[in-house]
Protein backbone atom coordinates (compact mmCIF):
# COMPACT_ATOMS: atom_id res chain seq x y z
CA UNK A 1 0.00 0.00 0.00
CA UNK A 2 1.82 3.44 -0.79
CA UNK A 3 -1.38 5.89 0.31
CA UNK A 4 -1.95 6.66 4.25
CA UNK A 5 -4.46 3.83 5.52
CA UNK A 6 -6.43 3.87 8.84
CA UNK A 7 -4.89 1.94 11.92
CA UNK A 8 -8.42 -0.24 11.36
CA UNK A 9 -6.34 -1.35 7.52
CA UNK A 10 -3.68 -1.60 8.98
CA UNK A 11 -4.86 -4.53 11.96
CA UNK A 12 -7.16 -6.00 9.38
CA UNK A 13 -3.94 -6.72 6.87
CA UNK A 14 -2.61 -10.24 7.11
CA UNK A 15 0.91 -10.86 8.52
CA UNK A 16 1.35 -7.95 10.70
CA UNK A 17 0.13 -9.73 13.99
CA UNK A 18 3.48 -8.68 15.84
CA UNK A 19 2.65 -4.95 14.97
CA UNK A 20 0.67 -2.36 17.03
CA UNK A 21 -0.84 0.89 16.41
CA UNK A 22 0.22 3.90 18.17
CA UNK A 23 -1.00 7.55 17.25
CA UNK A 24 0.18 7.66 13.47
CA UNK A 25 2.80 4.83 13.74
CA UNK A 26 2.85 0.77 14.36
CA UNK A 27 5.25 -0.05 16.09
CA UNK A 28 7.02 -4.33 16.85
CA UNK A 29 9.26 -5.24 19.93
CA UNK A 30 11.25 -7.83 19.08
CA UNK A 31 13.23 -9.36 22.27
CA UNK A 32 16.65 -10.49 21.89
CA UNK A 33 18.17 -11.63 25.02
CA UNK A 34 21.64 -10.60 23.26
CA UNK A 35 23.42 -7.60 21.36
CA UNK A 36 24.70 -9.60 18.87
CA UNK A 37 21.07 -10.89 17.77
CA UNK A 38 19.76 -7.86 17.71
CA UNK A 39 22.40 -6.71 15.96
CA UNK A 40 21.47 -9.61 12.88
CA UNK A 41 18.16 -8.41 13.14
CA UNK A 42 18.98 -4.99 12.47
CA UNK A 43 21.15 -5.90 9.88
CA UNK A 44 18.02 -7.81 8.03
CA UNK A 45 15.92 -4.97 8.67
CA UNK A 46 18.51 -2.66 6.58
CA UNK A 47 18.44 -4.94 3.92
CA UNK A 48 14.93 -5.18 3.76
CA UNK A 49 14.25 -1.27 4.05
CA UNK A 50 16.83 -0.58 1.17
CA UNK A 51 14.96 -3.30 -0.99
CA UNK A 52 11.63 -1.56 -0.29
CA UNK A 53 13.40 2.29 -0.77
CA UNK A 54 12.20 2.89 2.71
CA UNK A 55 14.00 5.35 4.78
CA UNK A 56 11.03 6.45 7.18
CA UNK A 57 11.47 3.51 10.00
CA UNK A 58 13.12 3.92 13.46
CA UNK A 59 15.20 1.11 14.96
CA UNK A 60 15.90 1.23 18.63
CA UNK A 61 18.69 -1.24 19.27
CA UNK A 62 18.94 -2.44 22.81
CA UNK A 63 20.99 -5.23 24.60
CA UNK A 64 17.70 -7.06 25.70
CA UNK A 65 16.14 -6.18 22.08
CA UNK A 66 14.61 -4.32 19.26
CA UNK A 67 12.30 -2.10 18.19
CA UNK A 68 11.05 -1.32 15.57
CA UNK A 69 8.67 2.28 13.87
CA UNK A 70 7.05 2.44 10.57
CA UNK A 71 4.58 4.57 9.14
CA UNK A 72 1.28 2.68 8.87
CA UNK A 73 0.94 2.62 5.22
CA UNK A 74 4.55 0.33 4.68
CA UNK A 75 2.32 -2.79 5.35
CA UNK A 76 4.89 -4.71 3.36
CA UNK A 77 7.63 -4.16 4.93
CA UNK A 78 6.40 -4.64 8.69
CA UNK A 79 5.44 -8.25 6.87
CA UNK A 80 8.63 -8.72 5.79
CA UNK A 81 10.55 -7.57 8.80
CA UNK A 82 8.06 -10.23 10.57
CA UNK A 83 9.43 -13.10 8.75
CA UNK A 84 12.53 -12.31 8.83
CA UNK A 85 12.45 -12.09 12.98
CA UNK A 86 10.95 -15.32 12.99
CA UNK A 87 13.73 -16.73 10.41
CA UNK A 88 16.15 -15.35 12.76
CA UNK A 89 13.93 -17.41 15.97
CA UNK A 90 13.14 -13.81 17.68
CA UNK A 91 9.10 -13.46 18.28
CA UNK A 92 7.91 -10.01 18.99
CA UNK A 93 6.26 -9.20 22.29
CA UNK A 94 3.51 -6.87 21.50
CA UNK A 95 3.19 -5.50 24.76
CA UNK A 96 5.82 -4.15 25.20
CA UNK A 97 5.47 -1.23 22.44
CA UNK A 98 4.38 2.13 23.54
CA UNK A 99 4.54 6.23 22.77
CA UNK A 100 5.00 8.67 25.12
CA UNK A 101 4.12 11.98 24.43
CA UNK A 102 4.02 14.92 26.93
CA UNK A 103 1.28 17.25 26.97
CA UNK A 104 1.26 21.41 27.52
CA UNK A 105 -2.25 23.01 28.43
CA UNK A 106 -1.90 26.24 27.02
CA UNK A 107 -4.43 29.36 26.89
CA UNK A 108 -2.18 30.62 23.98
CA UNK A 109 0.15 27.80 22.39
CA UNK A 110 1.61 30.14 19.84
CA UNK A 111 3.51 32.18 23.03
CA UNK A 112 4.78 29.34 24.30
CA UNK A 113 5.71 26.77 22.41
CA UNK A 114 9.00 29.04 20.45
CA UNK A 115 9.87 29.36 24.15
CA UNK A 116 9.53 24.95 24.63
CA UNK A 117 11.12 24.63 21.46
CA UNK A 118 14.19 26.69 21.89
CA UNK A 119 14.44 25.31 25.91
CA UNK A 120 14.31 21.13 24.56
CA UNK A 121 16.10 21.94 21.14
CA UNK A 122 13.06 20.02 19.00
CA UNK A 123 12.15 20.28 15.95
CA UNK A 124 8.33 21.56 15.31
CA UNK A 125 5.51 19.64 13.17
CA UNK A 126 2.72 21.54 12.21
CA UNK A 127 1.09 24.29 14.78
CA UNK A 128 1.50 22.58 18.09
CA UNK A 129 3.05 19.81 18.25
CA UNK A 130 6.86 18.77 18.46
CA UNK A 131 9.64 15.97 18.39
CA UNK A 132 13.22 14.98 19.33
CA UNK A 133 15.32 15.21 15.95
CA UNK A 134 17.41 12.58 17.25
CA UNK A 135 14.01 10.37 18.50
CA UNK A 136 15.48 9.63 21.87
CA UNK A 137 13.01 12.04 23.90
CA UNK A 138 9.12 11.87 24.07
CA UNK A 139 7.37 13.63 21.73
CA UNK A 140 6.12 17.49 23.54
CA UNK A 141 2.26 18.81 21.89
CA UNK A 142 0.07 21.53 22.94
CA UNK A 143 -3.57 20.99 24.17
CA UNK A 144 -5.47 24.46 24.00
CA UNK A 145 -7.74 25.96 26.78
CA UNK A 146 -10.28 27.87 27.03
CA UNK A 147 -9.59 29.71 30.78
CA UNK A 148 -7.38 28.88 33.18
CA UNK A 149 -7.25 25.68 35.87
CA UNK A 150 -4.97 26.80 38.32
CA UNK A 151 -6.20 24.17 40.82
CA UNK A 152 -5.17 21.11 37.75
CA UNK A 153 -2.02 20.40 36.73
CA UNK A 154 -1.61 21.86 33.05
CA UNK A 155 1.61 19.34 31.95
CA UNK A 156 0.81 15.61 31.60
CA UNK A 157 2.11 12.44 30.20
CA UNK A 158 0.14 10.81 27.60
CA UNK A 159 1.06 6.66 26.86
CA UNK A 160 -0.20 5.43 23.74
CA UNK A 161 -0.34 1.77 24.02
CA UNK A 162 -1.21 -1.46 22.34
CA UNK A 163 -5.11 -1.07 22.07
CA UNK A 164 -5.36 -4.54 23.30
CA UNK A 165 -3.06 -3.98 26.18
CA UNK A 166 -4.94 -0.64 27.35
CA UNK A 167 -7.33 -2.44 29.92
CA UNK A 168 -4.73 -3.92 31.87
CA UNK A 169 -2.40 -0.83 32.10
CA UNK A 170 -5.28 1.37 33.46
CA UNK A 171 -5.63 -1.32 36.21
CA UNK A 172 -2.05 -1.59 37.02
CA UNK A 173 -2.14 1.93 37.68
CA UNK A 174 -5.27 1.92 39.69
CA UNK A 175 -4.17 -1.32 41.56
CA UNK A 176 -0.88 1.49 42.04
CA UNK A 177 -2.71 4.31 43.71
CA UNK A 178 -4.16 5.71 40.84
CA UNK A 179 -8.06 6.72 39.96
CA UNK A 180 -9.86 7.31 36.75
CA UNK A 181 -11.08 11.16 36.41
CA UNK A 182 -12.67 10.73 33.00
CA UNK A 183 -13.36 7.54 30.39
CA UNK A 184 -15.81 9.85 28.75
CA UNK A 185 -13.70 9.75 25.22
CA UNK A 186 -12.89 5.88 25.76
CA UNK A 187 -11.49 3.97 23.82
CA UNK A 188 -9.85 6.70 22.51
CA UNK A 189 -8.23 7.89 25.84
CA UNK A 190 -8.76 7.71 29.62
CA UNK A 191 -7.65 10.15 32.14
CA UNK A 192 -6.16 8.97 35.29
CA UNK A 193 -4.21 10.46 38.14
CA UNK A 194 -2.50 9.93 40.95
CA UNK A 195 -2.96 10.13 44.48
CA UNK A 196 -2.37 14.24 44.87
CA UNK A 197 -4.58 14.58 41.22
CA UNK A 198 -2.02 14.59 39.04
CA UNK A 199 -3.21 13.54 35.69
CA UNK A 200 -1.67 11.49 32.93
CA UNK A 201 -4.22 9.46 29.87
CA UNK A 202 -3.68 6.09 28.30
CA UNK A 203 -4.79 6.31 24.71
CA UNK A 204 -5.21 3.68 21.81
CA UNK A 205 -6.24 4.17 18.20
CA UNK A 206 -9.49 2.97 18.61
CA UNK A 207 -11.64 5.42 17.42
CA UNK A 208 -8.81 7.66 15.24
CA UNK A 209 -8.74 7.91 11.55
Amino acid sequence: MTGQITAAQFHAADGVEDWRSLYHLVSAYFPTGSLSKGIALVDEIGRLADEAQQQHLTIDLRDTGVTVSLNRRDVSLARRISAAAKELGLPADPTAVQLINVTLDALAGADVLPFWQALLGYRQIGDDYLFDPSRRGPGFGLQPMDEARPQRNRLHLDIAVPHDQAEARIAAALAAGGHLVSDAHAPMWWVLADAEGNEACVATWVGRA
